[in-house]
């Protein structure tokens, strides 16, 4: 496990950090700011950002690294995607790390139907990195992550940019993931974690965490992601089992996150992108979460 000052030990990770509802914005601006303050070196703006959004967000702020995870290869075209990376490299002092996806074809066909690489992710997202390498301005691969789960993806994103950014893993997937990576690459995967006071309702904190794991359990990427980890198709089924809910989320109090947290800088990864999960995740600006996990964090480093 290394130390990246770029993105610090610990950072949020939050669809409802994007700005695409004007009424919203001076709230989010709001809350990327107190985030800043409380000590997350990284911001991760969920739900396919445009690089605008990134924009944004970067310019509510002054020092965190602000990074798109992911920005879907299939919604956004490389061209336009290097020139914006240019420009806010070159405004923002290299605080813009843009995470790159193939996202899910369930989700976005009206843009991959026509993709003439659309059932085959790897090689589009090798011709994506080539479009990048070989743009007027390119981006370095210092300036870019993948979000990789299988061993191809993540060879790939050790050998074309900075690292990996897996998104609804293990400590298990994070082990294999190193040992894939080797030494040098960032891992930072994401966590998702339901925040529960001591005396909480345990129920209710399961069942807010399998409603939102449903949509992920429906997608085939992260279902043949958790099917190599060992779960059975039966843990997959109606939101998930206790065991999978148990593996992929962080439920209990700031300790017990911390916890959680440590085992996956004890399996190799660098950074831990916490997903704060309420009833209402998409909209939600979950601060008095996010100020409590500060506490709790080693957000110094």
């Amino acid at each position: 496990m290394a130390y990246n000052a770029q993105l610090g030990r610990v950072g949020i990770w939050a669809a409802a950090l994007r700005m695409d509802d004007a009424a919203r914005r001076p709230q989010v601006e709001e809350a990327a700011a107190e985030l800043e303050e409380l000590g997350y070196r990284a911001l991760w703006i969920g739900g396919s950002p445009s690089p605008d959004m990134a924009h944004q967000l970067l310019a509510a702020t002054s020092r965190a690294t602000v990074g798109t995870s992911i920005l879907s290869i299939w919604q956004h075209a490389a061209p336009e995607v290097a020139a914006r990376h240019a420009q806010l490299t070159e405004e923002y002092g290299g605080r813009f790390l843009l995470g790159l996806g193939v996202s899910h074809a369930e989700a976005h066909s009206g843009h991959t139907l026509d993709h003439p690489l659309a059932n085959r992710p790897y090689s589009a997202m090798r011709s994506y990195l080539d479009v990048l390498d070989n743009a007027p301005r390119p981006v370095p691969a210092a300036g870019r992550a993948l979000a990789a789960l299988g061993p191809k993806m993540l060879r790939l994103a050790a050998e074309r940019s900075l690292g990996a950014l897996p998104y609804l893993v293990t400590p298990e997937h994070t082990a294999e993931a190193r040992d894939i990576l080797g030494a040098d690459p960032v891992l930072a995967p994401e966590l998702k974690v339901v925040l529960l006071p001591s005396g909480g309702d345990r129920a209710r904190a399961y069942a807010t965490a399998r409603d939102y794991l449903s949509f992920y359990l429906g997608l085939a990427n992260y279902r043949n992601s958790l099917l190599r980890l060992g779960f059975a198709e039966s843990d997959l089924a109606d939101g998930g089992s206790d065991r999978l809910i148990e593996a992929v989320y962080a439920i209990g109090d700031a300790e017990a996150i911390r916890a959680r947290v440590d085992a996956f800088f004890d399996s190799g990864a660098d950074h831990v992108a916490l997903q704060v999960v309420t009833p209402g995740i998409g909209t939600d600006l979950p601060r008095e979460e996010w100020r409590t996990l500060a506490e709790a964090m080693p957000l110094d480093g």
